[in-house]
């Protein structure tokens, strides 16, 4: 039996960027790392459901096993969030 080895987590800023603009219908050069989510037109809902598809859409990403909805309130949050995983999995 092999043992599972576990998704390696990859998510480029820009393109993650990209993704963002895109669900929310906003210029790609509005979603900066400083950028509410609320002031992207995103509610509590609309971000809770960003963060799932973004774990679809990202192998290895994984909001709500670490962290809460709450605690991301920017889009670096969400980078922030993604690369600190990268880094757990890595090691």
């Amino acid at each position: 039996m092999h043992a599972r080895v576990p998704p390696q987590v990859y998510c480029d800023a820009d393109a993650l960027r990209k993704f963002i603009a895109e669900y929310a219908g906003v210029d790609l050069k509005d979603v900066t790392d400083e950028m509410q989510l609320t002031d992207l037109g995103l509610d509590w809902l609309d971000q809770l459901e960003l963060m799932v598809l973004i774990e679809d859409e990202f192998a290895g990403v994984d909001f709500f096993a670490t962290t809460t909805a709450a605690q991301i309130e920017v889009v670096g949050d969400i980078i922030r969030h993604i690369h600190s995983t990268a880094r757990r999995t890595a090691a």
